[in-house]
């Protein structure tokens, strides 16, 4: 059974959680160098290994926005170390959960009802614990249903912890603080709207409606009558999540054909929609029985306005790069160019943006692209990389980029890291 904890609510017992891993890092600097001066060696994936894991054993009882770096981290596999990556990932699928007499008791202040009030049977511990909230099954007469359920005081905790979460976030991001703080405002929105279940009820039905003849794309019936603010209750979907149904071997055909909904799902939504899931993350999908892709999680909904979506699909087009289109202005109004740029500035973003939109644009330029080639994901990794080690980059006193392409970004580079997984080739060829 895993461990179940009582989170820290008030912002003296969060912050002081986070000074003691600070001082369990600290610690294990002075083990790791000291050890290395004593062995004559050093080995650093051990020291990432402890941090790692004291991070996120902190970050895991904090819950909330603290653990939503760590989800965010793991999904940007260029920015951490390998044991950062394996360590943050399980905030994708599970973290210590929530203690059975506190569930109830949300359910007492939310509902005015226990769960067995409510259901025929309802499962003590949790089935997944994650995040924002954890999930439960329940039964009522033979429907089986996902009930999630919200930690308490999360919504109260955001801007304090981002507060503190921020030179955490500057540092292991690899962004400058001016590019931090343009875009926490964006962040500390969206957070504050995964705590409001009502808003996911109504995204998730309005959504799943609108997306409902899709091919081989499954979406659970949510009950608005069990649900409120910090309950969320939905069909059970049965089915293996995308890391352990590559585990039985599938056929390419049947990758390709997981990839292609999965592709035609976030086109969809981008494209036609305006609105689209911005946390593709491994945990939000589900491959059903009859092999089709689930989608059972609608927290993180990214609004797309029409002036930034026109301005930042120009960057897909096939022709941007031929030298024939303006791309200096259309970079300066998407705010990757500033008007105070000397020359000299003005001519290294251009040519840092140039390459990425090329490197990044690819999938889009061609009638089918297959996601399994792994030396292109290599490619977009040393790229980013380079890209954050540059002095120019890290000492820039501008911002660079529109706040609307935060999630747009993240929405991609997780979608591709996907398809990554699941090895398929996909027709991305727009009519």
């Amino acid at each position: 059974m895993k461990e179940q904890i009582k989170i820290p609510t008030s912002k003296v017992e969060r912050a002081t959680k986070f000074l003691k891993t600070g001082a369990k890092v600290g610690g294990n600097y002075i083990k790791h160098y000291s050890k290395g001066l004593l062995n004559g060696g050093v080995d650093r994936d051990e020291l990432d290994k402890d941090n790692a894991e004291d991070i996120y054993d902190s970050l895991s009882q904090l819950k909330g926005s603290a653990l939503k770096v760590a989800q965010m981290l793991s999904m940007d596999k260029n920015v951490l170390p390998t044991p950062y990556q394996s360590k943050f990932s399980m905030s994708q699928y599970s973290a210590p959960p929530l203690s059975y007499p506190l569930v109830v008791q949300t359910f007492k202040k939310s509902l005015g009802k226990t769960p067995l009030e409510i259901f025929d049977s309802f499962t003590r511990n949790a089935v997944n614990a994650a995040s924002i909230g954890q999930v439960h099954q329940a039964k009522i007469k033979d429907q089986k249903l996902a009930v999630k359920v919200q930690y308490p005081g999360v919504a109260d905790s955001i801007s304090s912890d981002l507060k503190i979460v921020r030179p955490i976030a500057a540092r292991m991001f690899k962004v400058s603080t001016v590019e931090l703080e343009q875009y926490i405002g964006e962040v500390e929105s969206k957070l504050i709207e995964e705590t409001d279940y009502n808003l996911e009820l109504e995204r998730s039905m309005e959504i799943t409606e609108l997306c409902k003849d899709l091919n081989n794309v499954a979406f659970p019936t949510y009950y608005p009558d069990y649900s409120n603010e910090r309950i969320l209750v939905m069909d059970w979907i049965d089915g293996k999540h995308i890391t352990e149904w590559m585990k039985t071997s599938p056929s390419q055909e049947d990758r390709n054909r997981i990839g292609q909904a999965l592709w035609d799902f976030y086109d969809y939504q981008i494209h036609t929609l305006k609105v689209v899931h911005a946390d593709p993350h491994p945990g939000n999908f589900i491959i059903t029985e009859d092999n089709k892709l689930g989608i059972i999680d609608f927290g993180c909904v990214k609004v797309i306005p029409e002036d930034f979506y026109n301005m930042y699909f120009k960057l897909m087009q096939a022709d941007i790069l031929d030298g024939s289109f303006d791309l200096e202005s259309l970079f300066h109004q998407l705010g990757f160019l500033s008007d105070n740029d000397s020359d000299e500035e003005k001519n290294f973003f251009m040519n840092i943006f140039r390459e990425m939109i090329e490197l990044l644009g690819r999938p889009f330029r061609t009638q089918t692209f297959d996601f399994g080639d792994d030396e292109y994901f290599k490619q977009i990794f040393e790229v980013g990389d380079r890209v954050s080690r540059m002095k120019e980059i890290r000492n820039s006193k501008t911002a660079r980029g529109n706040k609307h392409g935060l999630y747009i970004n993240r929405t991609y580079f997780g979608l591709y890291n996907l398809l990554n997984e699941l090895k398929a080739e996909v027709n991305t060829g727009r009519a």
